[in-house]
């Protein structure tokens, strides 16, 4: 269509330049050029139930029992998971725990260690 990035505010599709900016005629909300290549760049954040940021190879504690699905197994409060890895999607942590195998967890219910 025009080529230009839908808006952040509302997401239509109808923004228009307007010199060194984005203006979004539906709900008059205007934005830098440059902030509309910023955002596409900027990672998603995962934090634990503590509010410290997740990364790659962390090591997190369970906070919770948690239900294995599936399953009559249980993964108990205090278990100790290593390397994590952070993906998309409601349950935002890759895993193994040992005893149970892979898995995913939700950052919500884990601390970081």
């Amino acid at each position: 269509m025009s080529g230009f990035p839908p808006c952040p505010t509302c997401g239509s599709n109808l923004t228009y330049d307007d010199g060194s900016q984005y203006v979004c005629p539906e709900c008059a909300h205007e934005w830098a050029k440059d902030a509309a290549a910023e955002s596409a760049e900027q990672k998603r954040v995962v934090r634990d139930a503590n509010g410290n940021e997740l990364n790659d190879g962390d090591t997190v504690t369970v906070i919770k029992d948690l239900k294995v699905k599936g399953s009559s197994l249980v993964v108990k409060v205090g278990t100790k998971v290593k390397n994590i890895r952070i993906v998309e999607g409601d349950h935002d942590i890759d895993c193994k725990v040992d005893g149970i195998g892979a898995m995913q967890l939700k950052s919500e219910f884990v601390r970081k260690a």
